[in-house]
């Protein structure tokens, strides 16, 4: 197979000697992502990745088979279109699903024994961005490893088969009635009857089978934001809006609101009470009662770094050991893998289950929460035992990312506010994984010396930062 430089793989305008500069930024902390049309994520980069995809995996089964989902974003049908076009002209089958959640696909893909499995998706982001997710035959999220073999080749022309030996492409026949069926075994087909439900699917993946999940079930579904037209994937909607969501629950007198992204990865609930219930408080439902009915593998939960300490508090109190990792799911992923522990997820919403599933999943959580509250026979606000501290994140845009670790006047800030929080908070800075976005993050129990810290930091830093680039 032959393979040689190809620079019209990069923007126009670009010279050759950035090649080597750019062949390893395509993958970031969750595939490749970025605004819709422009480097990287643009369908020419997408062919490229569908042929690399092929050389990469190493199966032996010929022909190769690839399933592809997408979420309702209007770029997707520019990069399903793209990225089959590759892997057929490698002489690999593409299994097409239309739009899903993310869950669905890594579930599909291991469940339909295919060789591999693509989400196109930039999950919260607005419509603008768009991604491509891989998962290995197994339903887990692809490793850098295998990552940077893809990225190897992204920049050389690749070869196809001849034309007598080309792939094909296939719709997959009732895919949401698939992963519908599976989402309802996660629960032993509970009934829901007499449960009333307000759903938030984003306008994005979830749009026709969350409510179909939970109507099936037997609750009463209330649904929101199931309308997509392309545009309106995340606008005004989804896990970072949740007011809407919480007026709607106290109107309708429902009994709990659930809200999942724009792929449906990740979970934010409303209690009977109209209170947000974030990703740290529905991890610490699911880790009790797992832990009650002694399926908490080594009484451990996997978390992140920005897990608040009301989180370690309470799970310290219920004698659960916590690990923390690096943020982003892949991250607690290997760590549940490796020492197979049976439950982890972040502050965000993204709850794994890995004893059912390969991937964070928004409406299996729910799912799993609601369980919860039929077995203790309580409301949502009175099985919810955690309790946060005072806490501010910052973001704000950067144009590069400057490494920390090497601003002197930053570090000295973060050193004097470790000295004031003196052991009752942290603070931690670090930029997004999938942006160009800083974060400081600031946690302790004055809500006025965490205003206060973040700020003071939050200046220092982008003050450096632009400094640094002069």
């Amino acid at each position: 197979m032959c393979t040689k430089e190809l620079a019209s793989a990069l923007p126009k305008g670009s010279r050759n000697d950035e090649i080597n500069s750019m062949k390893q930024t395509v993958f970031g902390t969750d595939g490749i992502r970025g605004v819709a049309n422009s480097f990287p994520m643009t369908p020419e980069m997408a062919l490229q990745v569908g042929k690399a995809l092929v050389i990469s995996i190493n199966h032996s089964r010929h022909p190769k088979r690839i399933l592809i989902g997408k979420d309702t974003r209007i770029s997707g049908y520019i990069f399903e279109t793209a990225l089959t076009s590759g892997i057929c002209a490698m002489g690999a089958e593409v299994l097409l699903t239309g739009p899903l959640p993310t869950p669905a696909v890594a579930h599909l893909t291991k469940s339909m024994n295919v060789d591999a499995g693509i989400m196109i998706s930039a999950s919260h982001n607005d419509a603008e961005d768009n991604g491509i997710k891989f998962f290995h035959a197994d339903g887990y999220k692809f490793d850098e490893k295998l990552e940077q073999e893809i990225e190897q080749h992204l920049f050389t022309e690749i070869d196809g088969v001849d034309s007598k030996h080309l792939g094909k492409a296939m719709r997959v026949k009732a895919p949401d009635s698939r992963y519908i069926e599976y989402a309802k075994q996660t629960v032993n087909n509970i009934s829901l009857k007499g449960v009333k439900v307000v759903l938030d699917c984003a306008n994005g993946a979830a749009y026709k089978i969350g409510p179909q999940v939970l109507c099936e079930l037997g609750a009463q579904v209330i649904p929101m934001n199931v309308e997509p037209d392309g545009l309106n994937i995340n606008r005004n909607a989804g896990v970072f809006y949740p007011q809407e969501v919480s007026k709607q629950v106290l109107k309708h007198k429902a009994d709990l609101g659930i809200i999942v992204d724009g792929d449906a990865d990740r979970l934010v609930m409303i209690d009977e009470k109209g209170n947000i219930i974030d990703g740290n408080a529905s991890l610490a439902i699911i880790a009790i009662y797992k832990k009650k009915l002694g399926l908490l593998k080594d009484n451990t939960v996997v978390t992140t770094v920005m897990a608040n300490m009301g989180f370690h508090e309470l799970m310290a109190k219920n004698n659960i050991e916590v690990i923390s990792t690096p943020v982003g799911d892949k991250f607690v992923s290997q760590a549940l893998r490796e020492n197979s522990y049976s439950l982890g997820g972040e502050s965000s919403g993204h709850i794994m289950l890995a004893d059912l599933s390969t991937s964070a999943d928004g409406l299996v959580s729910a799912l799993k929460v609601i369980q919860a509250m039929k077995k203790d026979g309580k409301s949502l606000s009175a099985l919810n035992q955690y309790r946060a501290y005072p806490q501010v994140l910052l973001n704000f845009p950067v144009k590069s990312k400057q490494p920390i670790d090497k601003m002197e006047q930053t570090q000295k800030a973060i050193k004097k506010a470790e000295e004031k929080l003196d052991g009752n908070g942290r603070i931690l800075v670090r930029y997004s994984g999938t942006e160009n976005i800083a974060r400081v993050m600031v946690e302790g129990k004055s809500a006025s010396d965490v205003k206060t810290i973040a700020n003071g930091v939050a200046d220092i830093l982008k003050e450096e930062i632009e400094n640094a680039k002069n």
